[in-house]
């Protein structure tokens, strides 16, 4: 088995060569492809992906203008030839360690979807704003879909590769996340969580969700309540920093 990790990545020169050093020392138990999507950075992220491409660091692909997060996941899912998919976002913010128990329960068949939970992982709280914004978009979640999870905007979501393509994923910006828990709760998937370690960092240090970002997810949830598998619906632009 594959495990392939899709990082989108806008504008992360200080973390991105960093991240990748630490996932590569990371032993699992299935081959991994490392999948860097350059989502249109204006600093020198875009040299950096190709040195790292060079070296045979990583997989790379570059986005020209900056298209977001769900653009830039789609783009790495096109590239992809592993049978489990994990999304990691460049910024540090979340510890690769933890990839042998986001990805164990898929590898003994429990479960088809992971996600990793910073409150399960009872982390230090994150800056307030964000943390009650992630909290209530998981109690709005849980209220629509009939589950029960924790931390809906987590970045560590984790999938059966075939299952993720199946998703036909529309969104272009944050709002990626909602769509696929939307998705995989109306096929029934089972969403299994496990607690993960959390280092939150602040706008100041780069942080570029925004309260906006919050309102879309909102909405998106509310927007793919009646979808069903293999229906499509008309894609929606938002603003697209990964």
């Amino acid at each position: 088995m594959k495990v392939s990790i899709i990082i989108p990545a806008y504008n992360e020169k200080r973390t991105l060569e960093n991240l990748v050093d630490q996932i590569n020392r990371i032993r699992l138990a299935l081959e991994k492809e490392i999948i860097v999507v350059d989502d249109g950075s204006s600093d020198s992220t875009r040299a950096l992906v190709k040195a790292l491409e060079e070296r045979g660091a990583v997989t790379a692909c570059f986005h020209e203008q900056n298209q977001g997060k769900g653009a830039a996941v789609r783009t790495g899912l096109k590239k992809a030839s592993g049978d489990i998919i994990l999304i990691q976002d460049a910024d540090l913010e979340y510890d690769p360690a933890d990839y042998p128990k986001l990805i164990q329960p898929i590898i003994e068949k429990k479960t088809r979807v992971v996600y990793g939970s910073r409150i399960l992982g009872k982390n230090k709280a994150s800056y307030l704003r964000f943390y009650y914004g992630g909290r209530f978009l998981s109690l709005l979640t849980n209220l629509l879909y009939g589950i029960h999870i924790t931390d809906e905007p987590t970045c560590y979501k984790v999938l059966d590769a075939q299952l993720m393509k199946n998703l036909q994923l529309e969104s272009r910006g944050f709002e990626f996340c909602p769509e696929v828990t939307a998705k995989v709760s109306r096929m029934g998937e089972k969403i299994v969580e496990v607690p993960i370690s959390y280092r939150p960092r602040s706008i100041r240090e780069g942080k570029k969700i925004r309260w906006t970002d919050g309102l879309i997810a909102i909405w998106t949830l509310f927007r793919y309540r009646k979808w069903k598998p293999g229906k499509r619906l008309q894609a929606v632009g938002s603003r697209g920093d990964s």
